[in-house]
């Protein structure tokens, strides 16, 4: 009778004695497991079998072997010999000879050996491998790790645990085939699966057959074996721009916490010297936040130069939250001196605030205190905005209230300058409205009344200090909406046609002796037409006597997407208007604005807006847009912009295929007005299975007249870490040209 092994069912052939080598047959002998029912799994239903194996813990599962010729010592040890297959659970290992020894719970093979832990695979020639605590070794292997398709071969791979292993003399690579297109080689390689996490120890990374990096004994190179966070040295970054030289920097990670991270970013910058640079980010159920700063002492200009960015939100109750936005640079040309940025080298103004909000049922508050940090273009100098030290805000508002609307705002704000008249302002701004709500139609009678009053600390000459403003304002905003059954290239829709009548009476107060401490004459668009006041802020509330008419005209798809849009508007005024910012009256009527947008077809958008003036009938300002992506990773942008004596621009830019794997990148954004090149970009994608390139040139306008450029090489291999010369150009591209879809694998 054949021995009972503890959480084993040997599947074999029957003999006469154990010793013996089997004949084939296809008699299954089978033992009760010590944790387990009695029952025979071959007497369970198949339904019953499925539930077991969920419910079982992996630990408890039986053994099943199998082989031509089996041989051994009961209770001991079992030899198998020919066609081994040995089972536990996801765990298989086929060989052409092993042992088995039960009490250590162990497997000893050899002969063409394959291990499947899960969808993960280990081939070789020697393994010693345990079972229930995958601890063990192999010799000669090769790998494949399904999670993120690593793969390689080794001189022997350690096990440590079921998700922990350590390979000697190996490859890594995400690329299939005998002869993959990078691998990286290492003397040591940790790979932890449950971490996610792979380290490699003197190490080097090879390209086409190139190496391309290396890292020395004492430096350890990490990496994810997916898309998840782990500490370590990332890439280095390397780059060169016109105005500081070439770029070198070795960054490191530091992985708190699921929600906390650090990085180190130090650079040299051959011109200039050493940058150094933090960065820490944090996130919790009340508060998140990130905060940079960088540093250098610049041997160009024999200075200490830095850059801070820091912003907070905190939830100190449910009802309030307190908020910092600091930002700070040493000089005036730090963010165009060091950052290849349009966007950071477009920043100015650098705010500095801090704020606490309360939020009730139908009100809020909100207490600021707001700076400003001028970064100066000689050429083009702008005046330092108003500090608010501090401005405490207040709103409450409800609606269908018996029928009616109504809002409260009020703010007391203390203005401070350097240079120009301080002082403080109270503002109260009360509005009821009824609105009349129907599917054909709107109206809505609003009445609002802004109170205002000013204490100076500094008047000018025959200024007072004291001032005092009240002014009533009424409107009345009404509407139809007209509807019919339309075709629209070729589609049925739906069309509607929308006149809209907005009317204002707001009587004159004169202001002239008023300060201007955050006022400016609002921009001229749809939105602001239909609006009560013409001005920003509240320093100048535009007497009004006038009417605004528009129209709109909309086709709907019958599952409510809107196909096209058509609007144009223009104010009336009953009145000759007397505030102002400049001493000019206005005419009688406005500038006429006119704008559609529309989806030609499922890959082809269009956009226009015009504003023509009623005295020369000539364009003040227009734009036109194109947006055509036929498919994925093609797209083109067409755009023009003008601004009558001010800007005058065409920019286009795009993706698009040029061969098998090829794809060509570009943007120019040419001024008219000036005939000089405000930004280009020009590049090449090159995709592959496992990894992708990437060539980017870009020069773009840090002032009037100053201009940087550099150039950014990218090499990404999928699953191990992106390699680059220059900024970031995936981050570039996706800031310059709408619709862009990077060619890349991952």
């Amino acid at each position: 009778m054949f021995p009972i092994f503890t959480k084993t069912i040997i599947a074999g052939l029957l003999c006469s004695a154990f010793s013996s080598s089997f004949a084939q047959t296809q008699t299954v002998i089978e033992t009760a497991n010590k944790n387990a029912s009695s029952l025979s799994a071959a007497t369970k239903p198949q339904a019953t079998q499925a539930a077991d194996k969920k419910a079982v813990d992996p630990s408890t599962l039986p053994t099943v072997i199998q082989a031509e010729t089996m041989n051994g010592e009961p209770d001991r040890i079992v030899r198998m010999e020919n066609n081994v297959i040995v089972t536990r659970g996801d765990t298989k290992l086929t060989a052409e000879r092993a042992s088995y020894l039960q009490i250590e719970d162990q497997l000893d093979a050899s002969g063409n050996i394959e291990l499947q832990r899960g969808a993960d695979c280990y081939t070789g020639q020697l393994i010693r491998f345990a079972l229930e605590s995958g601890v063990g070794f192999v010799l000669k292997p090769s790998y494949f790790i399904a999670r993120n398709n690593g793969q390689g071969k080794a001189d022997r791979i350690d096990f440590a645990s079921e998700e922990r292993s350590t390979i000697t003399n190996g490859t890594y690579s995400t690329c299939q085939g005998l002869d993959p297109d990078w691998y990286l080689k290492a003397e040591t390689l940790n790979l932890d699966t449950g971490l996610d996490t792979g380290v490699a120890g003197k190490s080097v990374l090879y390209f086409k057959g190139v190496p391309i990096m290396a890292t020395p004994g004492w430096m350890d190179f990490s990496f994810p074996l997916s898309g998840a966070r782990h500490s370590g040295i990332l890439p280095p970054t390397m780059g060169h721009s016109n105005k500081g030289g070439i770029e070198f920097g070795v960054p490191y990670y530091f992985n708190i916490a699921p929600n906390r991270d650090l990085t180190l970013r130090p650079k040299m910058i051959a011109r200039r010297g050493l940058q150094m640079g933090i960065e820490g980010r944090y996130l919790g159920e009340s508060y998140a936040g990130e905060t940079a700063v960088e540093g250098i002492s610049d041997k160009l200009t024999n200075t200490t130069r830095y850059a801070i960015n820091s912003i907070h939100n905190q939830k100190l109750t449910p009802e309030a939250v307190f908020s910092w936005n600091l930002n700070r640079a040493s000089d005036n040309d730090y963010p165009a001196d060091f950052s290849n940025s349009t966007t950071k080298t477009a920043q100015r103004l650098l705010l500095r605030e801090v704020g606490l909000d309360y939020y009730g049922s139908i009100w809020n508050a909100s207490l600021r205190s707001t700076s400003y940090q001028v970064l100066q273009d000689p050429s083009a100098p702008i005046t330092l905005p108003y500090e608010r030290l501090p401005q405490l805000s207040f709103h409450a508002g409800q609606h269908d209230v018996v029928g009616l609307d109504w809002s409260v705002d009020a703010l007391m704000t203390r203005f401070w300058h350097p240079t120009l008249i301080r002082g403080n302002r109270a503002v109260i701004n009360p509005q009821v409205s009824f609105p009349i709500i129907q599917p054909a139609f709107f109206a809505v009678p609003k009445l609002s009344f802004h109170a205002t009053q000013y204490e100076l600390d500094n008047p000018a000459q025959g200024q007072a200090s004291h001032y005092q403003r009240t002014i009533p304002s009424l409107s009345l905003d009404t509407g139809l909406i007209f509807e019919r059954q339309a075709s629209l290239l070729g589609e049925g829709m739906t069309q509607t046609l929308e006149p809209r009548l907005f009317y204002v009476n707001t009587p004159y107060r004169d202001q002239t002796a008023l300060p201007l401490f955050d006022t400016a004459l609002a921009d001229f668009n749809f939105a602001q037409i239909f609006s009560e006041n013409r001005f920003t802020g509240h320093d100048r509330i535009g007497d009004s006597n006038q009417v605004t008419a528009g129209l709109v005209s909309r086709f709907i798809e019958g599952d409510g997407t809107e196909r096209f849009k058509f609007a144009l508007g223009q104010r009336f005024y009953f009145n000759t208007q007397k505030v102002s910012l400049d001493g000019k009256s206005n005419p009688s009527r406005s500038d006429l604005l006119l704008a559609g947008n529309g989806q030609i077809s499922n890959t082809l958008n269009v956009e226009a807006a015009l504003q023509v003036s009623q005295s020369d009938r000539q364009s003040v300002r227009s734009s036109y847009g194109i947006h055509w992506q036929p498919a994925e990773k093609k797209v083109l942008n067409l755009q023009y912009q003008f601004q009558r004596d001010v800007l005058k621009q065409l920019e286009l830019s795009g993706q698009w295929p040029i061969s098998h794997r090829w794809y060509a990148v570009g943007k120019s954004n040419y001024s008219l007005l000036n005939r000089k090149l405000v930004e280009g970009l020009a590049g090449l994608e090159y995709r592959a299975d496992c990894w992708a390139l990437r060539f980017v040139a870009h020069r773009f306008a840090t002032t009037t007249l100053n201009n940087n450029s550099g150039i950014a090489i990218q090499l990404e291999l999928t699953g191990l870490a992106r390699l680059g010369f220059g900024s970031n150009p995936i981050e570039t591209l996706k800031k310059s040209i709408n619709g862009y879809q990077p060619s890349t694998t991952n």
